[in-house]
């Protein structure tokens, strides 16, 4: 048995990365890794507008430091208000590459997210015309819909409308949970792709249920049953150039976590390849590992391919029970796994 492997530098094709002293901790953990991060808008206010994409992205420059091979890369947030001049001066900006359409009160920060697809088809429609990427959170926010059947009903109510009605419409379906997704994304061409996080491969929803709630288990889009976590498992390692890595690493405070009314997020970004080597392993398929992670979504994003490589290495490591919020010593952020042993570990300053 291997003892290392070596694949082409990976991206994480959806990541949270707040702002202020959030952003100062959590960035150096996805540099350290990846050689493109693909941040996600939903800031307060969200970021809207290329020049304020152009600003949020010097942020996580400094806050990475000097290493040549990290590229942020940006969304804007669409809104009701979002305009086909919007849409102009993004792809004209070469490090913003979509557009993200949040369901208005669909997850952290998004009730300046979109109320209705039909308000924005002519920024829809520009989208589909221009290099842009439209990067979906897929669920309705119906309250009368069950939070486990969001996805399925916004395939159904939404998704599958706007592909009829615009076919060359570029997608990538983020954070996919369910076999409704991986189906849909199968059967839907070229065009379309998804996101795979992996707390959806890891886990079910008796996993944020067991022993009691488990805040740091809770987000959005919700756990699903086991077998929608086999359908994405299958999906993940299947080779389909369609299914690429997505952390939606998602960090929060401990405080707004572990409270009455917990807020939304996982936060993987301190052992994101780890956990993906985890999960190929189990499944036998470490060989399908450097397509997922590596290739398929630099290709899907027309971006090329990192050059250079990374090093994993088999050895138990713990993971930490927190990481102090920079310049915040009564703050800290929990991540995925805290207190527990992994088998991989990326092999740093090589």
């Amino acid at each position: 048995m291997k003892n290392t492997i070596q694949i082409t530098r990976p991206d994480d094709w959806h990541i949270h990365v707040r702002n202020g002293d959030i952003l100062k901790t959590v960035v150096p953990h996805s540099a350290r890794c990846f050689g493109r991060i693909m941040v996600m808008p939903n800031l307060v206010p969200p970021v809207c507008k290329a020049n304020q994409a152009d600003q949020y992205r010097e942020e996580i420059v400094q806050a990475a430091g000097e290493l040549a091979h990290f590229r942020p890369m940006m969304a804007l947030y669409l809104t009701d208000n979002t305009t086909v001049e919007d849409v102009r001066a993004a792809d004209a900006n070469p490090h913003i590459v979509g557009f993200k359409l949040y369901p208005a009160g669909a997850t952290t920060n998004s009730d300046s997210g979109v109320t209705s697809v039909t308000r924005i088809m002519p920024v829809l429609e520009a989208i589909a015309s221009s290099t842009l990427v439209l990067q979906i959170h897929g669920e309705v926010t119906d309250p009368n819909v069950d939070v486990f059947d969001r996805e399925a009903e916004f395939i159904d109510q939404v998704l599958s409308p706007l592909r009829r009605e615009i076919p060359e419409l570029r997608i990538v379906f983020e954070h996919i949970t369910t076999k409704q997704g991986v189906d849909f994304v199968k059967a839907a061409g070229e065009s379309v792709a998804a996101t795979i996080t992996p707390q959806h491969l890891l886990f079910s929803r008796n996993d944020l249920f067991r022993g009691g709630i488990r805040p740091h288990y809770y987000c959005l889009p919700i756990l699903k049953r086991h077998e929608h976590q086999l359908a994405l498992l299958d999906a993940a390692i299947s080779g389909d150039p369609s299914f690429f890595l997505g952390t939606d690493s998602a960090p929060h405070s401990r405080l707004k976590k572990e409270t009455s009314c917990g807020c939304a997020g996982i936060y993987s970004a301190h052992a994101a390849i780890e956990l993906y080597a985890e999960v190929f392993e189990a499944m036998d398929a470490l060989h399908q590992l450097e397509a997922f992670a590596s290739f398929h979504g630099a290709d899907f994003y027309r971006q090329p391919r990192n050059q250079d490589q990374i090093t994993l290495e088999r050895i138990d490591w713990e993971v930490p029970a927190n990481y102090p919020v920079a310049g915040n010593q009564e703050d800290e952020i929990v991540p995925l796994k805290a207190g527990e042993l992994m088998r991989w570990r990326l092999v740093e300053n090589e």
